[in-house]
């Protein structure tokens, strides 16, 4: 379903020197003091097949935004190919994008990004307002999915009467409404209490054995990302320090870095 095909990319001024740089294999700190750059990306390769749920796991500057902005074609690879259901997500045309974006990806956001103004009923169908949808069919559907996530008795409040969780209820059933067949979901639990997160872990396990939905998770928690990943990678300063299972990453790290983030769970 996704394909990353040794992606770099880089952020800064003179990308065509820095992509230089990387080619010669300059390292990120050596681009950063050198041409004050950044080396987001650094031939990283993926593959992620349909129905997975395949967490992206990596410390605050890893590069795990700049991942899940190149899948849903935010930003096109400097060096490289992102594919998606065999689409080659920067070869669209404008137009192109926002439907693909449109029908094929849904987002759930650490921030939640609801709007404020509207009712729980109305940020659920949002996306599908935008796509054009009768107002019967989208309340419909954003009345089912929320129902589904547990807030079927919130649909006429507003955000600021529910809490976090809550909240990130309604942004998981706003992405399962658009029934889009790839869910990227960047830190979704990362502001959450334990109790709730755990929660939220649970139900997006459930949603994925129901739905069979292609699932990218970013998380910074080895702990999440066991007890969610059917695969995972880890990445440090841009490139993939290890890609298995948890049990795989676990039992054998690949580096220390790697065995730090296992001992991390431990703790």
């Amino acid at each position: 379903m996704i394909r990353l095909s040794h992606v770099t990319h880089l952020f800064g001024d003179d990308i065509r020197q820095g992509l230089a740089a990387a080619r010669q294999q300059a390292g990120r700190d050596r681009i950063r003091q050198t041409l004050d750059m950044t080396l987001a990306l650094d031939d990283v390769s993926l593959d992620i097949p349909t129905g997975e749920l395949f967490v992206v796991m990596g410390l605050s500057g890893s590069g795990k935004s700049t991942l899940i902005r190149l899948i849903n074609g935010l930003i096109c690879p400097q060096i490289g190919r992102v594919d998606v259901d065999g689409t080659d997500v920067s070869g669209l045309s404008p137009r192109d994008l926002v439907r693909f974006r449109r029908n094929r990806i849904a987002m759930v956001f650490q921030s939640f990004a609801l709007f404020p103004h509207k009712t729980v009923g109305e940020n659920a169908s949002f996306g599908l307002a935008i796509e054009g949808l009768g107002r019967a069919e989208r309340d419909e559907r954003a009345r089912h999915w929320l129902t589904r996530v547990g807030l079927g008795a919130y649909v006429d409040a507003y955000p600021a009467e529910l809490s976090g969780g809550m909240r990130q209820r309604v942004g998981l059933a706003r992405a399962l409404a658009a029934d889009a067949p790839i869910l990227l979901m960047d830190e979704p639990f990362s502001a959450l209490d334990p109790v709730t997160r755990n929660d939220l872990q649970g139900l997006v396990l459930e949603l994925e054995a129901e739905l069979q939905r292609t699932i990218v998770f970013v998380t910074h928690d080895f702990s999440e990302a066991e007890r969610l990943a059917g695969r995972m990678a880890v990445l440090h300063e841009g490139r993939i320090a290890q890609t298995g299972t948890p049990a795989e990453i676990r039992t054998a790290p690949a580096d220390a870095h790697v065995a730090a983030f296992v001992a991390s769970a431990v703790a």
